[in-house]
């Protein structure tokens, strides 16, 4: 048996060293329920907020099978109907990819959409024999493994101009005595199980979001090759690579916005309102660097409207020169840690509608004011910021003070209302921020760097006519903005996306910047 401790036996020192201890133990345990207590919270957090973005996920989920399978797209006809069909099922498989990431592992599976079947790849098309087999095939036991048989599946490749076959071969072995079976593992992709190689994916998403092709019409084209592609498989590809994508997308953001001078400019895109058969007005905003910055980036950023507020939360904390028009949205910002720097191409775009529209002298003579700016810029683009800063202060300076001068004059001259006025009050109003680039020279002299970057999108809106919801709005303007910055740093989207495509599976999220379009480098490199 155990002896009982005799307190009576104890001495005094003896006593107090045994209170101590007890309180320390107390204290001790009182700490590590404290810890657990506030493990077991953030834990219950976390929970929460899963169950609500899944209950989110789900009831927009819900909405949009609805909109699919209630026949509403019947109210679009033709070209219309089927480019809001497969907007919609790129939402849908997007949603799908988004919940499969946030539901717990031992939640019950959602019940598996039936898919169409999967018809034979062509035999006339080219095959590619692709192995994969153990690093060794000695068994723990030490009996040396022997190959029993293989599993075989086929891939739909493309390359520019031709579709192939990568036929993957996994061979099988087996241990004669323990019977242990091993194959190489899959290699990971983009898309589990399914059909295209990182080089379809690749050209489907070139086809719609570079060159504006809808998917009813790559379907088309890839029915012409012999190849029996449903639009709403095409559609699935999409949507989950603009999920896979995302995380490349954001940290382009973030490093964009590092950036100490931006560009931003924005133009309509029309979007399906829900639940009609109408479209309103959403806006498509762009973001890049200047043409002085090292970095080459843009990004776009799709919201359902042209207020303040979207530019507001795009930019976040950012503090720095925003180049941009005469929007009021943007000017929320300024004073609060944004510089506002003015475009001297819309200035000087005013002078020349008034001149082609009356010839007037007047606006002659402030386009050769402008026009001399400008000839200064030409021969300064090469140069470091210092340098085109010191020849800016010498040589446009006082080009600009003159035209100052000039216009204060000439508006005394001119009646209020007038075309001339207003061109006049355009410039006068706005001639601190026009003129701010003559004291920064990584300031640029305009906003035409971020005006061409949405050129895109104008071209585009002409071929898929509207976005189908919000959702595929945002994931074109992530897709294009790999596009168009891949194109700025003089790579091939196609192949830039192929590679990026191919690594994505597997790469680390503290390596995702390498895969960045200004610091790729192709992984056969």
């Amino acid at each position: 048996m155990t002896s009982r401790l005799d307190l009576n036996a104890l001495s005094a020192d003896q006593l107090r060293a045994l209170a101590t201890e007890w309180f320390d133990g107390m204290e001790r345990t009182d700490r590590v329920l404290a810890q657990k207590d506030r493990i077991l919270s953030q834990q219950e957090q976390a929970i929460r907020h899963r169950d609500a973005v899944i209950e989110k996920q789900n009831h927009e989920l819900a909405l949009l099978k609805r909109h699919k399978f209630a026949r509403r797209s019947e109210q679009f006809k033709g070209v219309q109907g089927q480019l809001l069909e497969e907007l919609i099922d790129a939402d849908l498989a997007a949603m799908e990819a988004e919940l499969a990431e946030v539901l717990p592992e031992e939640a019950p599976t959602a019940p598996v959409r039936q898919r169409p079947k999967r018809a034979p790849l062509p035999p006339q098309l080219p095959r590619t024999l692709i192995h994969h087999e153990p690093e060794h095939t000695q068994c723990r036991c030490g009996c040396a493994l022997k190959r029993i048989g293989e599993d075989v599946s086929e891939k739909l490749d493309y390359v520019p101009g031709e579709f192939t076959v990568e036929r993957h071969i996994r061979g099988k072995w087996a241990c004669e005595q323990c019977e242990t079976l091993i194959q190489a593992p899959v290699p990971a992709q983009v898309i589990d199980k399914g059909l295209p190689t990182a080089g379809l994916l690749a050209q489907v998403l070139v086809a719609k979001y570079a060159d504006h092709l809808p998917l009813y019409r790559q379907e088309r084209i890839f029915g012409r090759a012999g190849l029996a592609i449903p639009r709403s498989t095409l559609a699935e590809w999409v949507g989950t690579c603009g999920v896979r994508l995302q995380p490349l997308v954001d940290a382009l953001r973030a490093t964009l916005l590092a950036q100490p001078v931006l560009h931003a400019d924005e133009t309509p895109v029309a979007m399906l309102a829900p639940g009609k058969k109408k479209t309103h007005r959403a806006y498509v905003w762009a973001y890049c660097s200047t043409p002085f910055a090292d970095l080459k980036a843009t990004v776009y950023d799709f919201a359902p409207g042209r207020a303040g507020e979207h530019a507001r939360a795009f930019l976040g904390d950012w503090r720095g020169k925003l180049v941009c028009d005469d929007y009021a949205g943007y000017k929320a910002g300024f004073g609060e840690g944004i510089t506002e720097i003015g475009c001297l191409a819309h200035a000087r775009r005013k002078f020349h509608d008034l001149h082609v529209a009356n010839k007037s002298e007047l606006a002659a003579q402030a386009l050769e004011y402008i026009g001399a700016l400008y000839g200064i810029e030409r021969g300064l683009k090469d140069l470091r910021d210092q340098d085109r800063q010191r020849l800016r202060h010498e040589q446009a300076r006082p080009i600009a003070d003159a035209l100052h001068r000039w216009m204060i004059a000439q508006r005394q001259k001119v009646p209020d209302g007038s075309g001339t006025a207003k061109a006049l009050d355009y410039s006068l109003k706005r001639w601190a921020a026009l003129t701010r680039y003559l004291d920064d020279g990584a300031v640029p002299i305009d906003n035409n760097r971020v005006e061409n970057q949405i050129r895109p999108w104008a071209l585009g809106r002409n071929n898929w006519l509207f976005a189908g919801s919000l959702r595929s709005g945002q994931r074109a303007a992530a897709v294009m903005s790999l596009i168009q910055s891949a194109k700025l740093n003089g790579h091939d989207p196609y192949a830039y996306l192929k590679d990026v495509l191919t690594r994505l599976p597997t790469q680390k999220n503290s390596a995702i910047d390498e895969l960045l379009p200004h610091n790729w480098t192709p992984a056969s490199a």
